[in-house]
């Protein structure tokens, strides 16, 4: 990892603007601190006798006791993401086959820092192939790397500086142990030269309600230590140089907005009651529970997957209801959406058993696995009807949808449904692959409802990574392109009654929200702290106007352009 510190050069009084992806709303004026130095990387070292062999695998293996010990302390002062993060760079710490490799590498003759290098070199090039949330998890490798290389060399352990004042905290990307600690009255805001809107530093800075901007560049680095900067993290940029009048009346403007969303209890509805529902994405039934919490009305998106990415053999359908009764259980009256495994690319389930390719993003994932392994969705949806039962929702009026993902034929829409059906199930398709959206009004007749995954109908509409920094321009949801595919849905639904909903990022972004409500959408999906805003915000407006925002992004060039134009109907 760089070292940041030391390659953000000053700006010699010269204004700056940037601009990345905007990840948690918020406006604030704070100078600016840089994550403490990485630990120096070694090149190869002396040769290790073959008798001090085992002792400088031992060192090694202290070292890991020690790291993991430390970030263990750590998660059990946090709940919710933030300590499942924690405990996730916990299991990467002690993975056997990391330090099986390392072993390897010391009994070559290798020192122990050095073999912990080239072993997480060898995972982070199988990650960064496999792309996707796969790559996301580089930066936990390489923050585990740092703090065991610190911790054999004896140096300090590496991470977020010591402030006593408000300060905002820029960083190349930034460890999911250091992001789960932070402390909201000190660090203020949270800005990545890297990263991505489905990273872990931005699934804990969603759970913080920290303002974060990812995916800024190089240029981040142009800011030095104890610049003062603005951070408005509603349109993604970054600012030296403002005029005292103008950071005042932003920073004012953003509280007092900031205290309408802490006032809005729901349900989500425009000025004139047109009603949009605002549902939750979990993981697991501690998720399901903190959801609940919320101003979350139900859960729009279930990822079954994320609970069985460390399952080397597949849970019986009995072990499989007992977890989807815990979920279904947070919410006995609200609606809950199920999604069937999406395993495959950057999410492999070890019993799944995916052969390599080439391209995993674009290969044998999601609905897809079960072409040839029927069974293996039969028994999830056997288990789910089983959870209804469990969780007593198979006789109450509380709603359980099931959809698929991946789908991207009429055939794989009615076929699923098929399945669903002889289990008395309601049936549903993730719309994000392009060629279902526009064969939507050919699939709609076979399902119950639909939801857009805007993650994947983002990157696969433009043929772009969505983890790329590089691209984040282009793997935006306001992309014409891809609010096109998405009216073209809700088209197809409005003729067919088809409920559709959004279970990306997208529904997240407050304005945003209002474009896809004025598209058409029926309910939106996010992380539970970034409903009440996009709540707060549709409540401001009529359903008139959602429609003319939505005219007028629709007819934009590109996304920021879309992204102004739906703005300034706003006033904006």
């Amino acid at each position: 990892m760089a070292d940041t510190k030391s390659s953000a050069p000053s700006t010699d009084g010269e204004p700056v603007i940037l601009k990345g992806k905007s990840v948690v709303p918020g406006t604030v004026f704070a100078p600016v601190t840089w994550v403490t130095d990485r630990p120096e990387l070694p090149g190869p070292d002396k040769t290790v006798a073959e008798g001090e062999r085992e002792a400088e695998f031992e060192a090694f293996t202290r070292a890991v006791d020690t790291v993991s010990g430390r970030l263990s302390a750590r998660a059990a002062t946090v709940e919710g993401n933030a300590r499942q993060v924690l405990e996730a760079t916990v299991a990467i710490a002690k993975d056997r086959a990391w330090a099986k490799k390392v072993r390897k590498s010391v009994n070559a003759g290798q020192t122990n820092v050095y073999a912990v290098k080239q072993a997480t070199d060898d995972f982070v090039e199988m990650f960064l192939k496999a792309g996707g949330v796969m790559a996301e998890r580089v930066t936990d490798l390489m923050d585990v790397r740092d703090r065991v290389i610190a911790e054999l060399r004896g140096e300090p352990e590496p991470g977020i500086p010591d402030v006593d004042s408000p300060h905002v905290l820029f960083a190349d990307d930034l460890a999911p142990a250091d992001t789960a600690t932070l402390d909201p009255e000190l660090i203020v805001a949270v800005v990545t030269e890297k990263g991505g809107a489905t990273s872990h530093t931005a699934i804990i800075a969603r759970q913080l309600d920290i303002p974060c901007i990812v995916a800024i560049g190089v240029n981040l680095r142009s800011i030095a230590a104890e610049t003062e900067v603005l951070v408005d993290a509603a349109v993604g940029t970054v600012e030296t140089g403002v005029d005292p009048a103008d950071v005042e009346k932003r920073v004012a403007a953003a509280a007092e907005l900031a205290s309408k969303v802490r006032g809005w209890h729901g349900p989500a509805e425009t000025a004139d009651g047109h009603r949009v529902q605002l549902l939750a994405n979990v993981q697991d039934g501690a998720a399901a529970r903190q959801a609940a919490e919320s101003v979350a009305e139900g859960i729009g998106l279930f990822r079954t997957e994320l609970g069985f990415l460390s399952e080397t053999t597949e849970p019986s359908v009995e072990e499989q209801a007992d977890r989807y009764a815990e979920v279904l259980s947070a919410f006995p009256e609200g609606k809950v959406v199920i999604r069937t495994l999406d395993a495959g690319s950057d999410k492999p389930v070890p019993y799944v058993m995916a052969e390599s390719e080439e391209n995993p993003a674009l290969g044998v994932r999601g609905l897809r696995i079960a072409r040839t392994n029927q069974e293996l969705l039969e028994r999830q949806l056997d288990g789910i009807a089983l959870a209804l039962k469990k969780s007593g929702r198979e006789e109450s009026s509380a709603q359980t949808w099931v959809m698929a993902p991946m789908v991207a034929t009429v055939y794989e829409a009615q076929w699923f449904a098929a399945l669903c059906h002889e289990r008395g199930l309601v049936a549903g398709a993730m719309i994000e692959v392009p060629a279902a959206a526009l064969m939507a009004d050919k699939m709609m007749p076979y399902l119950d409802f639909v939801s857009i995954g805007t993650n994947d109908l983002t990157q696969y509409t433009m043929a772009a990574d969505r983890m790329s920094a590089s691209l984040a321009h282009l793997t935006d949801p306001w992309q014409p392109a891809v609010l096109r595919l998405v009216h073209t849905t809700c088209r197809a639904g409005a003729v067919t009654r088809t409920a559709v909903g959004v279970c990306g990022e997208a529904a997240a972004d407050p304005i945003l929200a209002c474009v896809l409500a004025g598209l058409g959408v029926t309910s939106l999906s996010a992380a539970p702290p970034a409903l009440a805003a996009v709540g707060a915000q549709l409540g401001e407006i009529d359903f008139a106007v959602c429609r003319e925002m939505a005219a007028a992004a629709l007819d934009a060039d590109g996304a920021e352009e879309a992204k102004t134009a739906a703005a300034a109907v706003l006033g904006l």
